[in-house]
């Protein structure tokens, strides 16, 4: 029998005991593109269905803060760290998911820049009329800022920086040529139409952000939010998430 066949089998049995439940999933825009894709196989296979919200991961965290409930919880690890602090969570379901890199993307088009070295990446940045990147709160943008900041080009390029995540349309700024640069995560530059990815930052400045799962405390029937994270992390899913831009294992992301 195939990997994939034997993962549907699993799931089917993890499952079938459970009555069919409608899941609250919130998750940051960077996981889209695979949990959209993975998501009728496993709404197939354990008949119970996905209803999403993508949002920032910053507003996300506000709105769980604000008493919006959800069953299960696709967040970058620190900013999960960050709601436990308010929000109680279950130990079950608490881990990683995959990382994703953050990489330099430009006009499809356009001659692709050198970002292989930290000096080729500078004179990239330097030459740059506009960079985009996300904002300050979200762990991209918030790397980027203090990057700038030990390359010591901050002060230069602080006027050129349009801060605007990219499940906002900070891609779409990049494909239309309204600015030059942007430094976003590879997973969402891959569904961005007219969009070409120049590489990941050089070895000496790449920064991976990692996604992690967690189920709110809150959630008083767990065991479906549960299936679905044994079901996204299974090794026979690795392979989607990485056509989708992220790593499954390897180093810490940063």
């Amino acid at each position: 029998m195939s990997k994939s066949f034997c993962a549907l089998i699993a799931i089917i049995a993890m499952t079938a005991r459970l009555p069919a439940a409608d899941l609250s999933v919130f998750s940051g825009g960077a996981p889209e593109a695979v949990l959209r894709a993975l998501s009728p196989e496993f709404e197939k296979s354990s008949g119970h269905k996905l209803t999403y919200t993508f949002a920032i991961v910053t507003a996300l965290q506000k709105r769980l803060l604000d008493g919006e409930k959800a069953d299960v919880i696709f967040l970058p690890v620190p900013l999960i760290a960050e709601l436990e602090n308010a929000l109680p969570m279950r130990k079950e379901g608490h881990g990683p998911l995959a990382r994703v890199g953050l990489v330099v993307v430009v006009r499809e088009g356009m001659a692709l820049p050198d970002v292989s070295t930290t000096a080729s990446f500078k004179k990239v940045l330097l030459a740059a009329k506009s960079i985009a990147l996300s904002e300050a709160a979200i762990p991209g943008g918030s790397y980027v800022l203090r990057m700038l900041g030990q390359m010591g080009i901050a002060e230069e390029l602080k006027g050129r920086l349009v801060m605007k995540g990219s499940i906002d349309g900070g891609g779409d700024l990049i494909a239309k040529g309204d600015v030059d640069v942007g430094l976003y995560l590879l997973s969402e530059m891959r569904a961005v139409r007219g969009v070409a990815v120049a590489g990941l930052l050089p070895p000496e400045l790449r920064v991976y952000v990692g996604y992690g799962s967690a189920v709110p405390a809150s959630n008083a029937e767990p065991e479906s939010a549960l299936a679905l994270i044994r079901f996204l992390t299974s090794p026979e899913q690795a392979l989607r998430w990485s056509e989708a831009g992220f790593e499954v294992g390897g180093p810490p992301a940063r």
